[in-house]
């Protein structure tokens, strides 16, 4: 870029009081309004954490340092910077402004580190894990809209660990997926499959994630849970898991996903159960009712929710695409 073409004050004498207006400065030559918004508070906020903390030049390499670890473990089977994300609670508070949900709507939570696109695909009633050593499980769910009616031809991404609390893709022998599939709700909204019961297990923590949890004094485990990700057009792409109750982590997620609408009783199948679904009687059992938002339905309401945070701020914004942009007019 010419400089003789950029029209900015000169930023000379630069000092801890006037860098931040002159970052903004020299940033607001951006010409997208939201991307010159995002980065306008995420200079403000980092700069007043580092004179907020006296942050010193040692503590900042070492931040440095931590995040280029982050990233040099990172791989196709293993999201660091995910788990990063996950562990600081971030991706369940950008899930939950991203995709608000009304009471009478299944609640979000984490993707986690562990999903993948190499699932196949089954049919009702078909077996997703192979593991012997697990309790076999049988899952039987719905899927409607917020007014009751059943939502046909949804795609359903659903993952889990086998017995021993690891994902496929943490085998190195693995010869392909196993514990995942992907399946389509019939013209009832209705899906079912077989499983294994889920365990409890840690999240990855032989890296820089797992150190920073072990300095924090943090356990890495995760409760017993299931992973479900529904897409259809004109629907609200919901990512969600069902979590086991009563067990020993519910109350202490390593990365914060458990709601209490997505903790679940696992019961027994009765003698009608086991007829229809071809399991024996007191076959282990998973039911779930979801409920799916349209796409509009979520818009407005994520409009709504903007307004009001930004108003309790009072940020004068005008909403874009469902984003808050400052209102100049």
């Amino acid at each position: 870029m010419d400089p003789s073409q950029v029209e900015i004050s000169s930023m000379k004498n630069l000092t801890t009081e006037n860098i931040t207006e002159n970052v903004l400065q020299i940033n607001s030559l951006c010409s997208d309004a939201r991307m010159k918004y995002v980065l306008e508070r995420l200079v403000h906020h980092l700069h007043d954490f580092a004179r907020e903390t006296r942050l010193s030049s040692n503590e900042w390499m070492t931040g440095l340092n931590f995040l280029k670890e982050v990233g040099q473990i990172s791989s196709d089977v293993r999201q660091e910077f995910i788990l990063l994300s996950d562990v600081l609670g971030l991706s369940i508070l950008v899930d939950s402004i991203d995709h608000p949900k009304p009471k009478g709507s299944t609640e979000g939570t984490v993707l986690g580190p562990f999903h993948t696109q190499e699932a196949d695909e089954m049919t009702h009633g078909g077996l997703m894990s192979h593991d012997t050593q697990g309790e076999p499980l049988l899952v039987v769910c719905t899927l409607k809209d917020m007014s009751g009616n059943p939502i046909q031809d949804v795609k359903i991404d659903i993952w889990e660990t086998d017995s021993s609390g690891h994902y496929d893709v943490q085998h190195p022998d693995r010869d392909g997926p196993d514990g995942r599939c992907i399946m389509r709700s019939d013209n009832t909204g209705a899906f079912w499959f077989k499983a294994i019961t889920p365990v409890p297990y840690p999240i990855p923590h032989d890296g820089p994630v797992g150190q920073l949890l072990k300095k924090l004094h943090r356990h890495p485990y995760r409760p017993a849970h299931m992973h479900f990700m529904f897409e259809k057009s004109g629907y609200d792409h919901l990512v969600t898991a069902l979590y086991i109750r009563n067990d020993p982590y519910e109350t202490s997620d390593a990365v914060f996903g458990v709601k209490d609408s997505l903790v679940v009783d696992i019961g027994k199948a009765s003698a009608e159960v086991a007829r229809k679904y071809d399991v024996p009687e007191g076959h282990a059992l998973l039911t779930y009712d979801f409920v799916l938002m349209t796409d509009d339905e979520t818009s407005s309401l994520r409009d709504q929710k903007s307004r009001e945070a930004m108003d309790k701020l009072g940020r004068k914004v005008k909403i874009v695409d469902g984003l808050p942009i400052p209102d100049l007019d």
